[in-house]
């Protein structure tokens, strides 16, 4: 494991730890081994990288360089992962109320997509803002309820490639126009949809039903960056409503107690 760590990623040792110690723990329940050596091993720690979050202008500068800017506004606004945008079908859509139904995951393995449940296994329902109602409309047109938003309809759309797909190609434009726009993936619009949302006024709860997480605390976990200036929209809360409240006296200092 040791070998391991020094030529491999943290995740890539966790990763393989994981096969091995489950591999060790069905022998030794077969009385094949008398114990798992893999056990209670030293593990490399995964390192948190920061998350690139764009603004709302770095995203609609992203949306203008690119061949798809609706399927890149729409994730960097709703935080749905690629496999469950390019899985939504019209049917999925509800127009009046300016939500999809997420209920499957379209996921590239090897050459071949294959559609299933979304990551969490569970369906949800995610709202898009107005502006986007116009677009998500014109995609809609001439197609039936079983076809495809994005795309042709009929066939998935493939994650772009990282180096010279399109995606790749409008990000480098975005930057060439603006240096201050970080290098994303389409991964990352999920971040700046937290984000986004997060400082329009979002609570915990609102986030994480909207990217699907299996928990708030998870949510709370993954993007406790975001939620640090709350702490400073607490005591400016607090001092507000005591203001509102008609308290004005001010507090006496404390005296010592023996």
């Amino acid at each position: 494991m040791a070998e391991l760590t020094r030529d491999r990623s943290a995740t890539t040792v966790l990763r393989a730890y994981g096969v091995l110690a489950a591999l060790l723990d069905v022998a030794v329940k077969d009385k094949r081994i008398s114990r798992n050596v893999a056990r209670g091993v030293t593990l490399p720690r995964k390192v948190a990288k920061s998350k690139p979050y764009l603004t709302h202008r770095q995203v609609d500068a992203l949306a203008t360089a690119s061949a798809h800017p609706t399927l890149v506004t729409f994730l960097a606004y709703t935080g749905l992962r690629w496999g469950e945008a390019t899985a939504l079908r019209l049917r999925h859509v509800d127009t009046l109320r300016r939500r999809v139904a997420v209920e499957e995951n379209a996921v590239m393995v090897g050459t071949v997509i294959h559609v299933g449940t979304p990551k969490t296994h569970e369906t949800r329902s995610v709202p898009y803002p107005a502006f986007l109602a116009l677009p998500m409309a014109q995609l809609c047109e001439g197609k039936s309820r079983d076809d495809l938003l994005f795309g042709d309809g009929r066939l998935h759309m493939r994650l772009p490639n990282s180096r010279d797909g399109w995606f790749a190609a409008a990000v480098r434009r975005a930057v060439e126009a603006d240096s201050e726009i970080p290098r994303v993936t389409p991964h990352d619009l999920r971040h700046t949809a937290a984000s986004l949302a997060i400082s329009s006024g979002a609570n915990v709860k609102a986030v994480q039903r909207m990217l699907g997480h299996a928990s708030a605390s998870m949510t709370l976990d993954t993007y406790a960056d975001l939620f640090d200036d709350d702490l400073d929209g607490v005591a400016v809360s607090l001092d507000e409503a005591r203001r509102s409240a008609g308290v004005v006296s001010l507090l006496s200092r404390d005296t010592a107690t023996s």
